[in-house]
């Protein structure tokens, strides 16, 4: 793996290495050695996958709060998504920035999201198809989320949204003087 610093403090864009021969090819999707060495979370309670049929639908903004914050490592193994991810840690130099990602089943690449930062992506093809590794188990009474339209984040998407849950479609806009979330 090939581990690729972002622009938000502790996040990572992973490169697999392939590995192939005339049966296809191999790569290692997380090592926990390499992981540790990059200060990146070892151990993961669950892995979740999301396969949607259009292109333009939207799942996110998501995270949950304290204590169960949780770190993800997100691919997409089918189609193409525009995965996006929020800081939204008070004492980050990158509190409230945000970067989007195009993860795809030909690029290969993963994004590992840390705990205390709301993420969400877009379908850039029908039959889109997403696993991610999560490290804290979901906790419905530290469910949040961020409006993917706020204005005070102003993320610009690639495509229009055509297909979003009415819980994402509402969450609550960012207000100036809000407490840091995390």
């Amino acid at each position: 793996m090939i581990f690729h610093s972002t622009t938000l403090k502790d996040a990572w864009l992973i490169a697999l290495e392939p590995r192939g021969d005339e049966r296809g090819h191999f790569a290692r999707t997380m090592c926990q050695t390499e992981f540790a060495k990059h200060g990146l979370a070892t151990e993961y309670v669950q892995q979740n996958m999301s396969a949607s049929a259009k292109a333009g639908t939207l799942r996110g903004l998501h995270f949950q709060r304290a204590p169960h914050a949780e770190a993800k490592l997100v691919r997409c193994i089918r189609g193409a998504i525009f995965d996006v991810i929020v800081d939204l840690r008070g004492d980050s130099p990158s509190y409230l920035r945000h970067e989007g990602f195009e993860l795809s089943a030909v690029n290969q690449r993963q994004l590992y999201v840390p705990p205390g930062f709301a993420h969400s992506f877009l379908t850039l093809t029908d039959d889109a198809e997403v696993t991610y590794l999560v490290s804290s188990f979901y906790a419905p009474g530290a469910e949040g989320g961020l409006r993917y339209d706020d204005p005070a984040l102003g993320i610009e998407w690639p495509l229009p949204v055509s297909t979003i849950s009415e819980k994402d479609a509402n969450w609550p806009l960012l207000r100036h003087g809000d407490p840091a979330i995390f």
